[in-house]
């Protein structure tokens, strides 16, 4: 089955965007979160992605995006309008998300925190309880049991504390954070000891915070990692039952096509 649906995750660093049809996440592609561009700027790429994926924009049925960057929003509802011409779903407008919200104040909760609990939720309806670790600008754990969401934990991402931490020391290098080992050692330059300390650190920060925080659900939990920083989490720490990269995309498809799609 061709594409029907285009897909946008509008984060503070990134916009993942995915085609979709009624049974898959087919593609998925990452752009920087440029709130300077014109919609005509966005729009053009658009056409470039499309092309490239080989999808005809005419025959698509609906965009469905989430967003944390309201600056972004005009310019991807402009952006769609005048280059992909089908109707834009946004989360938490056109498409509730169908999770008891737990929040005090329901409407301070980031949509895509709310579209991966519900991912989770649907990929994994026999356990009853979830915890959902996203690398993102932010680190947010979100907690699930059964059909609610209960709430959550926001931490600095990776390259969030890499960036503080470079621009408030002059003389510290900026690293990737490609870590092979499994077990940090000690460092013996520069460029090693933070690697070695911001990789490993966030390994043992998330392997006790979902410690504490799945002593504190209810039944048998499940956790997930996804998000840009997840496989190499993954790769020096067991702490995840699976990694799904796509996740948020997988939920915003199964949005639409639970509520969106005239069921």
């Amino acid at each position: 089955m061709p594409p029907d649906i285009l897909l946008f995750d509008v984060g503070n660093t990134s916009v993942k965007i995915g085609l979709a049809n009624a049974r898959h996440v087919l593609a998925s592609y990452t752009l920087h979160t440029a709130t300077a561009q014109t919609a005509d700027d966005f729009g053009l790429t658009l056409c470039s992605l499309l092309g490239h994926a080989g999808v005809d924009g005419g025959r698509l049925k609906a965009c469905v995006a989430s967003s944390v960057v309201p600056d972004f929003d005009p310019i991807l509802r402009e952006a769609v309008a005048r280059y992909v011409g089908c109707p834009l779903l946004r989360v938490g407008k056109e498409l509730p998300v169908p999770l008891e919200n737990h929040y005090e104040h329901p409407n301070e909760v980031g949509a895509d925190r709310l579209v991966g609990a519900y991912a989770a939720r649907r990929l994994y309806p026999e356990t009853p309880s979830l915890l959902v670790a996203d690398f993102g600008t932010a680190l947010t754990i979100d907690c699930v049991h059964d059909d609610a969401y209960l709430g959550g934990l926001i931490f600095p991402g990776p390259r969030t504390a890499l960036d503080a931490l470079a621009a408030k020391a002059a003389k510290l290098p900026r690293v990737n954070l490609d870590v092979r080992g499994e077990e940090p050692t000690p460092g013996r330059d520069t460029a090693t000891s933070i690697r070695h300390g911001l990789v490993f650190g966030f390994a043992c920060l998330v392997e006790g915070l979902t410690l504490r925080l799945k002593r504190q659900m209810s039944g048998p939990a499940r956790i997930l990692g996804t998000g840009g920083f997840a496989e190499a989490m993954a790769r020096v720490s067991p702490v995840f039952d699976m990694v799904l990269p796509t996740l948020l995309l997988e939920g915003l498809r199964r949005l639409y096509y639970e509520q969106g799609d005239g069921r």
